[in-house]
């Protein structure tokens, strides 16, 4: 079950992360309360996630997942570049996520 928390902790991340800009576009107050309450849901739920995994497997994990996510959100959503060289690393860092994974001890 932790681990379902901390997917879902990942998703509410990339979605708190994507916000930010999203909300710095359109700049209004509701447009700006917007990535504060899913910064509140985004560490209950990790703070959550937690409680069943080992700290640093589960924040290794939220931090490089929501990373590779805000990336590929950003690209989507804004039309960010990335480069060859960067989609390389982007690929490497999923390869530590998936290690951190299958080698937890959980």
């Amino acid at each position: 079950m932790s681990w379902l928390i901390l997917a879902v902790a990942v998703v509410t991340e990339i979605c708190w992360a994507l916000s930010l800009k999203w909300a710095a576009t359109v700049a209004t107050w509701q447009a700006s309360s917007v990535p504060i309450i899913l910064s509140f849901v985004n560490m209950g739920l990790l703070a959550l996630a937690m409680r069943g995994l080992p700290a640093g497997t589960a924040y290794a994990i939220w931090t490089g997942a929501g990373a590779i996510g805000v990336i590929i959100g950003g690209v989507i959503l804004f039309g960010d570049k990335v480069s060859g060289i960067q989609a390389c690393f982007m690929a490497l860092t999923v390869v530590g996520i998936v290690g951190t994974k299958v080698f937890a001890q959980t």
